[in-house]
């Protein structure tokens, strides 16, 4: 496993982080802004997410793309400028706005603003810089599009190795809809059928007269009102040791896919999903038990994507966030299951009530945050009102906010098959990781494998104790491995 460990910061310049295909020593001209007529009001949580910036812990995604073969830099900006084309929502920037207006709006360009590829400056610590870009320095929202592409060669000298970094700004994208871009930038660059793969077979759910509630029958109840545990803090006999630091922390690491129970009629018993959760749920008890914090209730929230993935996929947030909690039968099996190892038949009950529970909660349709952020970005109020509401609200509620998040990419729909710079080795997806929550677990199935990539707030963690953390995730996933009991 590596931890990211933040070098000093060296911003790119115009003559190392010039556009790809720009002469290394032209200074870059910015595109001339083009004349807009479209405009959208934001989205529930576009709007939400942009009453909440802040400087100290920016919002931004991190999607690395880990390719065998080099990528010829003029061909990769000129398809990534045709899929910018092709998906036009994603070239918006937000509009000037006066506090007493009734809504943020986004302005559609015809074309970027300003040049989103850009090669990244050379050097044996190239890639560890731009990761701390991707952290660090947030596409801004007032320039289309929101989103910028680093290009890092592992050995400039050499014909293989290149890294596709792209930093997405969360409150206009995510990152499955970034992929989709990706994807269509893939195509257009090397030629190759790029279509999204189609879903996998499924045995159908057992038919029932009325919808599953969350939490009901086999999945028992949720935590109700109970406050969810937080992961307790470690920075470190001397405290935060990045006092002020603007940015997460981050680790990235491979992990085997865990193995699961032989199918019964067409069915497996739980999903590797379902094991994840566990995993997380188990690696907060048995960090906290480590640290002498309550262990339980652990609440994770989830995102669920049910966008196609075709060319036709909404750009934008397009997911929704639902909440797996884990009640009074984790309470009572709770030194079982933190314990070290943890107990193998009560994570067998857990693994089985998760996937009664995440069954439930994906059938059961809902807005994205939920009756409260639909209310709150009602255009009653002017957005200066509402947004002082909203944060007001947000630190209320700081203590009732879920344990962690975890954010399960899946296998990658697309080949991202780059021609003869070939198709990705790796794939890292990182989700924000701001206070109160402070820690983010974000998983893709990559060539049988797990990536992981595990983000936390310097006011929650150091490095040291993020790559503890990591190495807990690991061995809590593997006990989630055997045969159901």
């Amino acid at each position: 496993m590596t931890a990211l460990h933040q070098p000093p910061r060296h911003e790119p310049d115009d003559r190392t982080a010039a556009p790809t295909g720009t002469p290394p020593h032209a200074p870059h001209q910015p595109t001339t802004r083009q004349p807009t007529t479209t405009r959208l009001p934001f989205p529930v949580v576009d709007e939400i997410s942009r009453h909440c910036l802040g400087a100290d812990e920016p919002e931004t995604v991190h999607l690395e793309v880990h390719l065998p073969g080099r990528i010829d830099h003029e061909r990769l900006r000129t398809a990534f400028h045709r899929a910018l084309s092709d998906h036009p929502r994603i070239l918006m920037r937000q509009a000037p706005v006066r506090w007493w207006r009734r809504r943020y709006e986004w302005q559609l360009t015809a074309a970027p603003d300003r040049e989103p590829v850009v090669l990244a400056p050379p050097g044996p610590d190239a890639l560890a810089r731009a990761r701390v870009r991707a952290l660090a320095d947030c596409p801004p929202l007032d320039a289309a599009p929101p989103v910028r592409l680093e290009v890092i060669e592992h050995r400039p000298d050499a014909a293989d190795g290149t890294v596709l970094l792209l930093t997405i700004n969360h409150t206009a994208l995510d990152g499955p809809a970034c992929l989709r871009v990706l994807a269509t930038a893939a195509e257009l660059y090397g030629g190759a059928d790029n279509s999204p793969a189609p879903p996998p077979v499924r045995a159908p759910e057992a038919r029932t007269d009325r919808p599953a509630r969350p939490g009901a029958g086999a999945a028992g109840p949720g935590p109700g009102l109970a406050r969810p545990v937080r992961l307790a803090p470690d920075t470190g006999d001397e405290g935060n040791p990045h006092p002020g630091a603007r940015h997460n922390g981050m680790l990235l690491t491979e992990l085997p896919v865990p193995a699961r129970p032989p199918r019964v009629g067409g069915r497996a018993p739980y999903t590797v999903n379902d094991q994840l959760l566990v995993a997380t749920c188990l690696t907060i008890a048995r960090w906290n038990r480590q640290h002498g914090r309550p262990t339980a209730p652990v609440v994770i929230t989830m995102p669920v994507d049910d966008r196609p993935r075709g060319s036709e996929m909404p750009i934008g947030n397009g997911t929704r966030l639902v909440p797996v909690g884990f009640g009074p039968e984790e309470r009572r099996d709770a030194e079982l299951l933190s314990a070290d190892p943890p107990d193998p038949d009560a994570v067998a009950r857990l693994l089985r009530r998760t996937a009664a529970r995440t069954r439930a909660l994906k059938s059961v349709p809902g807005s994205q945050l939920g009756l409260a952020g639909t209310v709150l970005t009602l255009p009653v109020l002017p957005i200066g009102i509402r947004g002082a509401l909203t944060r007001t609200l947000r630190s209320a509620a700081a203590p009732w906010t879920s344990s962690t998040l975890l954010s399960n990419i899946g296998r990658i729909p697309y080949p991202l098959d780059f021609g003869d710079a070939g198709r990705p080795t790796a794939v890292w997806f990182s989700a924000p990781a701001r206070m109160p929550r402070g820690l983010t677990f974000t998983t893709v199935s990559v060539g049988g494998r797990i990536q992981l990539a595990l983000r936390w707030s310097h006011a929650l963690l150091d490095d040291a104790a993020g790559a503890r953390l990591g190495a807990l995730f690991a061995a809590s996933l593997a006990a989630t491995e055997g045969d159901a009991r």
